[in-house]
């Protein structure tokens, strides 16, 4: 058996789980030097916790403030281990202050081909998102401001004062542009427009 050195072991998985609010997957355990008779034996003692499927926590770290989001973002990973969200919508809105109120579920928005069923409390949206248009949020990532509001006017899931104020607000707050601004308040009321005319309204 090869050699294995438990503390450069213990220190490679303690750095990749405090990056990610405490978590580790099996992948991630394993390329530190954690095979399955390992994780099984520090599972046993209590030095790991089992968080869902192929995923772990080492318990002596302390909890992120965003938990609930870091455990979905791991959860949409793939074959490959990566994870395939981003935070986004009504979720990304208030990440970035600009919500009037406090999202009831967590907006994931993930690859068209993403095939796994969301858990209880998560809404996925299934797009295409470019690299400018997302921004970190400690290791997850998270639509732009911009990218935010325009999901939310192609959506039309927001009541019109709200989306206005955030808009307003995004402004103010020098995240987008007039010009940008302009563009979203005419699409969200074309939306609007269509879904009256769809309801026959």
């Amino acid at each position: 058996m090869a050699y294995r050195d438990q503390k450069a072991a213990l220190r490679a998985l303690t750095a990749i789980a405090v990056s990610q609010g405490g978590y580790f997957t099996s992948r991630q355990a394993e390329d530190a030097g954690y095979d399955a008779p390992h994780l099984t034996y520090h599972l046993s003692v209590g030095n790991f916790e089992r968080a869902g499927r192929g995923l772990y926590r080492i318990p002596i770290l302390p909890l992120s403030e965003h938990d609930d989001l870091i455990r979905l973002w791991l959860w949409s990973r793939g074959r490959d281990d990566q994870p395939r969200a981003v935070l986004s919508h009504q979720t990304a809105l208030a990440l970035h202050d600009l919500a009037e109120f406090i999202p009831t579920a967590i907006h994931l928005t993930v690859p068209p081909g993403f095939r796994k069923r969301p858990p209880e409390g998560c809404v996925l949206h299934k797009k295409r998102i470019e690299s400018n248009e997302t921004q970190s949020l400690d290791a997850l990532r998270m639509t732009t401001p911009l990218r935010t509001l325009r999901d939310l006017a192609d959506a039309g899931s927001l009541p019109n004062e709200q989306f206005e104020n955030a808009v307003s607000a995004a402004v103010q707050r020098g995240l987008i542009r007039q010009r940008d601004a302009d563009e979203l308040l005419g699409k969200s009321r074309e939306q609007r427009r269509a879904d009256r005319s769809a309801d026959g309204r």
